[in-house]
């Protein structure tokens, strides 16, 4: 089995990660209210967020709200995004299917 290396926006290969805390962000269909992750932990600048059970829009920031012209995350997906610890992850269904996002912090294995 092949495992691709995760990059980062420049391209250049990320390091080996170690898998951190994980949780679960409900994804209500559209037209309904984006949800919000809770805060990372102090030492985490890079996340995991992936998702099989509908096409997701998502925003990061301090106080996010995700919403129609957010970025698109369609189904299934994996996708790294560099973070600040008090960054929040906000998502929301981009049609009328509701689920759920996991969210993992990611810390340098070393």
């Amino acid at each position: 089995m092949q495992v691709d290396t995760p990059v980062g926006n420049d391209g250049i290969p990320l390091p080996a990660i170690r898998l951190g805390n994980a949780q679960n962000v409900t994804c209500n269909a559209a037209g309904g209210g984006a949800n919000q992750s809770a805060a990372f932990g102090a030492n985490t600048r890079l996340i995991m967020v992936s998702g099989v059970s509908c096409d997701v829009r998502i925003a990061i920031g301090a106080n996010p709200t995700a919403g129609p012209s957010s970025t698109l995350l369609p189904k299934p997906f994996v996708q790294y995004f560099s973070v600040a610890p008090t960054d929040l992850v906000s998502v929301i269904s981009n049609d009328a299917t509701s689920g759920s996002v996991s969210i993992t912090e990611c810390q340098s294995k070393g």
